[in-house]
C-alpha cells in the first residue's frame, strides 16, 4: 500500500464521507460555529449554576424581625428624602413668588413714570449704575485720546490705499505641479 494514499485515507477518507473537500471550502464557517457553540454552553452553564445559588439563597429561612427593620429603615429614609424634596421645592416657590413681585412692581412703576412722561429707562440705568458703583472698588481711569488707525476716507473695497500686500485670488484649475 502507499503511504501516502493511506494518510490520506486516514485523514480525509471515511468510506462514502469524504470531509476534505467539505473542509475546503467552509473550514473558518465550521471552526467559527464550533467557537460560538462552545460559548454558548459555557455562559448557559454560568447562568443555571447562579440560577441555582441564587433560589437557594431566597429560598432560605430568613429572620422575619431583620426583614421589617430593612422595610422600615428604606421607607424612613425615603420619607426623609421625599421631605428633603419638598422644602426645596417649598424655597423654589418662594423664590419664584418674589422674583414675580420684583417684576411686577418694576412694570407698575415703569407705567407710573410713562404717564407722568419721565423716562423710565434712565432710572433704572442709573439705579443699575450706582449699584456697580459701590460694588467695584476700582478707581476708572478716564481715556486717553487715540488716533484712528485707518484714514476717515478708507473703504476696503475700492482697493485704494492698500499699501505693499494686495490680496488677489488664486488660479482656477488643477494645481501645477508634478509631470
Amino acid at each position: 500500500m502507499n503511504t501516502q494514499h493511506f494518510t490520506t485515507l486516514l485523514l480525509w477518507d471515511f468510506g462514502w464521507l469524504k470531509f476534505g473537500p467539505l473542509v475546503a471550502e467552509y473550514g473558518w464557517y465550521l471552526l467559527f460555529m464550533c467557537v460560538g457553540v462552545y460559548l454558548v454552553v459555557q455562559h448557559l452553564s454560568k447562568r443555571r449554576v447562579s440560577q441555582g445559588q441564587s433560589s437557594s439563597a431566597s429560598g432560605a429561612v430568613q429572620d422575619p424581625n431583620a426583614v421589617v427593620r430593612r422595610q422600615e429603615a428604606l421607607e424612613a429614609s425615603r420619607r426623609r428624602m421625599q421631605e428633603e424634596l419638598d422644602a426645596k421645592a417649598a424655597l423654589f416657590r418662594l423664590k419664584q413668588q418674589q422674583l414675580e413681585e420684583e417684576k411686577r412692581q418694576q412694570k407698575i412703576e415703569m407705567y407710573d413714570s410713562m404717564k407722568e412722561g419721565r423716562s423710565y429707562r434712565g432710572k433704572s440705568k442709573t439705579a443699575q449704575n450706582t449699584e456697580e458703583a459701590s460694588t467695584s472698588t476700582t478707581v476708572l481711569k478716564p481715556k486717553t485720546d487715540k488716533k484712528p488707525l485707518r484714514s476717515s476716507g478708507f473703504n476696503p473695497l475700492s482697493g485704494e490705499g492698500g499699501g505693499s500686500c494686495a490680496w488677489r485670488p488664486g488660479r482656477r484649475g488643477p494645481s501645477a505641479g508634478g509631470g
